[in-house]
């Protein structure tokens, strides 16, 4: 079957054709395309058409398409079996990698995806401070959890959905929106719900609104905020975690949260999810503690081979980090170059591998505000663009795009290419 066939197809079986709404292609002119298999930094659909890929399965394929060392590692456990729900020895030895190599986790807990770990990181915070508020930020994402689909990025973003129906009034009662790299508006929560707040949680590079990168000034003051009130700090890094840097944006920053959500990377391109943090928050967990988690895939051997494998080659190879800062400056340059040229009003946010090109009059975009100022109806010409002529790019102007260490120069000057016939 070809792509075209495929999706009308899946509209039949799946709500819009899809298991998740992006994919959709919602704001584009065209069908999204069926993706058949990857090779390093391309992926090719059923049409048997050939793409350079800036979005990387949204970040976790970090290493490229079928990296041999994933894909030897998941063969030897498929070889004694799925998965047995009871404890492994590939478990402890993913745990305690990230546990070593990773500051601020003295203990972890795996999960299944980015929005059990971050549900269960603010559960946890919530039974270790027996306080029931949290503060989150407008634009950031942490999962469709009902408690964070208030002014929410991403795919709510993109299709104008200002929470979710289905979503009780009680279950967003106790959550708290601040503006992202605005310390007043957090101060403000803290002064109006003193004694209330349980945790504060943030993308320290937000991927949900676009990129956005946070203060390093905003992320150090909103930490004496929270060491102030005693509240718990959860980095969300689910995107950034072993992205932006090996022990992720909190080491580029400097700032210590208390809690830390990941996913996407760790799993080596399989579902995964952990949070961890301070032992003594961590201890309340059951079934040392009285705050109730479970999971029956949790830990799954496949999916932990996979992401030890995975966080190994990262750890062993610095280089590759410096690599993919190297052709993120030069795709960045080059955007900017081609804006010039053609007179287009546009913003580049980018931390090392993580970018978004904002189609936008405004000088900078540092908040959700100023994200959602941008021309969307642009942002969808150019994505179409780029799609249809072999360039891999999200379909909304609110997600990231991702450089791996399988890009090349090559590829940069491709992307480029296509833009400047835009």
């Amino acid at each position: 079957m070809r792509n075209k066939e495929i999706f009308e197809e899946s509209k039949k079986y799946m709500p819009g054709g899809v298991n998740s709404p992006v994919r959709a292609y919602g704001d584009l002119n065209i069908d999204p395309p069926i993706i058949k298999s990857g090779e390093a930094s391309h992926i090719f659909d059923e049409d048997g058409k050939e793409y350079i890929d800036f979005v990387e399965a949204w970040g976790p394929m970090i290493l490229g398409h079928k990296n041999e060392d994933i894909l030897n590692s998941v063969r030897e456990v498929l070889e004694k079996g799925v998965g047995f729900g009871a404890p492994t020895e590939l478990e402890l030895r993913l745990a305690k990698y990230i546990c070593s190599t990773v500051d601020n986790v003295d203990m972890i807990r795996m999960v299944n995806s980015g929005t059990e770990a971050t549900m269960s990181a603010v559960k946890l915070a919530r039974g270790y401070t027996g306080r029931d508020k949290i503060i989150k930020f407008a634009g950031c994402y942490h999962g469709h959890f009902d408690g964070f689909l208030v002014e929410a990025g991403s795919g709510v973003l993109t299709q104008n959905i200002p929470g979710s129906p289905g979503v009780p009034k009680g279950s967003i009662e106790n959550t708290l929106i601040a503006e992202y790299n605005n310390i007043e508006s957090v101060e403000a929560l803290f002064n109006k719900h003193k004694d209330e707040i349980a945790a504060v949680i943030i993308e320290p590079v937000a991927g949900n609104m676009g990129v956005i990168p946070a203060a390093k000034e905003f992320l150090v003051k909103l930490r004496e905020v929270c060491t102030k009130n005693k509240t718990i700090l959860i980095f969300d890094e689910v995107m950034s975690g072993f992205r932006v840097a090996y022990k992720g944006a909190q080491s580029i920053y400097g700032v210590k949260p208390d809690l830390t959500t990941f996913a996407k990377i760790m799993g080596g391109g399989f579902p995964s999810g952990a949070y961890g943090g301070r032992r003594e928050i961590m201890e309340q967990l059951s079934p040392l503690g009285p705050v109730y988690q479970a999971g029956t895939m949790s830990g799954n051997p496949v999916v932990m081979a996979a992401g030890y494998a995975s966080l190994k080659k990262l750890h062993e190879n610095p280089k590759y980090y410096s690599h993919m800062d190297k052709l993120g400056s030069l795709l960045e340059d080059g955007i900017l170059e081609i804006s010039k040229e053609k007179g287009i009003d546009l913003v580049v946010n980018r931390c090392v591998n993580m970018m978004t090109v904002f189609f936008t009059k405004l000088s900078e975009v540092k908040s959700y505000s100023n994200a959602k100022a941008s021309d969307t109806k642009m942002f969808s010409r150019f994505a179409e663009h780029m799609i249809r002529n072999g360039v891999y790019v999200p379909p909304s102007q609110f997600e990231a795009m991702f450089l791996g260490v399988k890009h090349t120069e090559d590829d940069i000057e491709k992307f480029l290419s296509v833009m400047r016939k835009l």
